[in-house]
């Protein structure tokens, strides 16, 4: 169904009981609705169940409702949790299930956060980290497991003082299980359940779902939080799988006092991996410093250039190198003494690690990462540290052929997804932007922001809906460079002028982006240039100018160009709020003459009138070409995207008779 449409959009009333208002979201199941209880008077978020394809049989739809079931069910189990989102109810309506939620006023996902904010600060990480892993406890102490934790799943809300993003909330735990309950599952048992680049490597090899591979997850996500990319991530999902397996995690750069946690977290191997307690414990010192009683694992608060030794330098120059000495024993109160024979315990190399002390936090010297404990964690009985790194080294390979072996052997069997090694893959763009494959026409991407802006250096990935992840630009053309300096000199001022007739039409909402092969990549792209035009203040929200079919819903307002015949969705005059695009020669509302700009905010109750006003005055005063019967502008439409932003856009548009 589509958006707005009479069946599923504004205006329904589900079960005789809730009126919809607006659409607030989109996910791999279906939308989820803000509508009005109108028995208790109330505001609640609907979710609504789709199904994708509407042949399938019984046996998938029956699937489908019991999965809304156990979700409702599942959650429910930790209703008054302060970091789940609270299920009221699950219900039928016309044989389809719809999941009834609190309304979370002024929620949004962490993933949206990041996109418009850029990565967080550690110490705001480990505030949502703890949080949520608070959340995760609570499920898996009643043996429920949600296994898809990602940014996309945390919400970030006011609090009752209006404090912005001061409540963080886990939520959909629509493919949450409990391994032991005999539940229909959302799934068939070859299908992975979950994120790829987020999943455990035990799951993602077939095991079971535990609350270890949700904290594998919870790792993916804090590394996403300060670093802006996951740590797995990849252009497809097949290699992000394989990456998962079989590959290090890339380097945490921004991660400071967080880094040897998440690397904990991202181990391989479930038995090694830091457990919840400690996680929770490495957080909160995080959050709050404590100067004593030492651990085992010293995390501190420090920034990312304070007392970290790394395998190549000391970061902090201002203190002398510790000296060099054996691993050691921690007694139980949290002292470090040598251990009897320590000199024969690895003979491959000098290993440095420095003492917990009484002093100070210990520094930290990082081990391969991924295969085997980190430091101060599965270590032997008696010792603090793992053995030499020289010796884990050795053992990798068996590690990694053994997995391969069983990874190949399962895709052979056909029980679970086809699985194939990884291949070494030429980034067209380079590492920065990261796409695994050369950009087509009318590709929308979802793009990092640098100062609100994206740039050609930009982290990007395809969002092939164009809509569900909120894209930042969309592809428009391509310059066809004759080498890679003719890209470079020659691309970004080329692809200014091919889009400028476009971007003069979307009010300059826009900005030209030229996103340029590298010179290893180059044969890759096709010697092309991706001219892409991106948001200036905020997101694009779907699709631009040509590669906009008649008949569209608009996502916001910011798509509207100079010229577009406007026809309220659904064919409701009335509806000043959701519109489609139709062509000139059809019946039609309005058509959009240009854009303005509001000084500041103003209260819903006069924003229509205000905007009204705005576009009638800057139409007297000539800032729009006048319609030859002499019409001027005489209605605004808010982008309600940019508005939330503080950016008070308006298009302005003339009725039409």
């Amino acid at each position: 169904m589509a958006p707005g449409s009479p069946q599923s959009g504004v205006g329904r009333i589900i079960a005789g009981r809730y009126l919809i208002l607006d659409r607030i979201g989109s996910g791999g199941m279906g939308h989820v609705w803000l509508a009005h209880d109108q028995r208790l008077d109330c505001d609640v978020a609907l979710k609504e169940i789709r199904f994708r394809n509407p042949a399938e049989g019984p046996e998938e739809h029956e699937a489908r409702i019991a999965r809304a079931r156990a979700e409702a069910r599942h959650a429910a189990v930790l209703r008054g949790h302060p970091h789940v989102v609270t299920v009221h109810d699950v219900l039928e309506d016309e044989g389809l299930p719809w999941i009834v939620m609190e309304y979370v006023a002024g929620a949004e996902d962490l993933r949206a956060v990041l996109n418009r904010r850029g990565p967080l600060a550690p110490y705001e990480c480990a505030r949502i980290g703890l949080a949520v892993l608070d959340a995760l406890t609570a499920g898996h102490e009643h043996g429920i497991m949600h296994r898809d934790v990602k940014p996309a799943n945390i919400l970030l809300a006011p609090d009752r003082t209006g404090t912005p993003g001061a409540r963080i909330l886990l939520t959909d735990y629509g493919i949450s299980v409990q391994p032991d309950s005999l539940e229909t599952r959302w799934t068939r048992t070859s299908a992975l359940v979950g994120t790829p680049g987020y999943l455990a490597p035990e799951r993602a090899t077939g095991g079971p779902p535990t609350a270890a591979a949700d904290l594998f997850s919870l790792g993916c996500t804090l590394y996403y939080i300060v670093e802006g990319v996951g740590p797995f991530d990849r252009e497809t999902d097949l290699a992000a799988i394989t990456a998962v397996v079989l590959e290090d995690p890339r380097p945490a750069l921004q991660a400071g006092a967080l880094r040897p946690l998440v690397e904990a977290l991202l181990v391989k191997d479930p038995a090694h991996r830091l457990s919840a307690e400690d996680t929770a414990a490495a957080l909160a010192r995080i959050i709050t410093p404590e100067l004593r009683p030492p651990t085992p694992f010293e995390t501190g608060s420090q920034p990312p250039w304070a007392g970290l030794v790394t395998s190549d330098r000391v970061l902090d120059q201002g203190s002398p190198a510790p000296m060099p000495y054996t691993p050691t024993a921690l007694d139980s109160g949290g002292r470090v003494h040598p251990t009897s024979g320590a000199q024969d315990v690895g003979a491959a190399a000098p290993y440095t690690p420095t003492a917990v002390s009484s002093d100070g936090p210990a520094t930290w010297r990082p081990t391969p990462p991924g295969f085997g404990p980190p430091l101060g964690y599965g270590a032997p009985s008696g010792t603090l540290w793992p053995g030499p790194s020289g010796q884990r080294r050795r053992k990798r390979p068996r590690l990694l052929l053994a997995l391969s072996s069983a990874l190949l052997a399962l895709g052979l069997a056909g029980g679970g997804f086809w699985f194939a090694m990884a291949h070494q893959v030429v980034l067209p763009y380079g590492s920065k932007v990261g796409l695994g494959k050369p950009l087509q026409p009318g590709d929308c991407v979802v793009a990092s922001r640098t100062g609100n802006r994206v740039t050609p250096t930009s982290t990007m990935e395809v969002d092939p809906s164009c809509e569900q992840r909120v894209p930042d630009g969309q592809v428009m053309t391509f310059y066809k460079a004759s080498s890679v300096q003719d890209a470079r000199t020659v691309g970004p001022s080329w692809c200014r002028k091919q889009t400028r007739a476009t971007a003069e039409k979307l009010g300059s909402s826009v900005a030209s982006v030229a996103v340029i092969p590298t010179a290893g990549g180059f044969e890759a792209s096709g010697g092309k240039v991706a001219c892409l035009l991106t948001g200036v203040n905020g997101p694009v929200y779907g699709p631009l100018a040509m590669f906009r079919p008649y008949g569209m819903t608009f996502q916001d307002a910011a798509q509207m160009q100079i010229g577009d015949c406007l026809r309220p969705s659904g064919g409701d005059a009335k509806n000043r709020k959701n519109f489609d695009l139709v062509a000139c020669d059809k019946p039609h509302q309005g058509q959009v003459v240009g854009f303005t700009q509001l000084d500041g905010p103003v209260s819903a109750a006069q924003a229509n009138t205000t905007m009204n006003d705005q576009c009638h005055n800057d139409a007297k005063a000539g800032a729009f070409d006048a319609e030859s019967d002499g019409r001027l502008a005489n209605y605004g439409l808010q982008s309600q995207g940019l508005w939330g932003k503080h950016f008070y856009w308006v298009v302005c548009a003339v009725a039409s008779g």
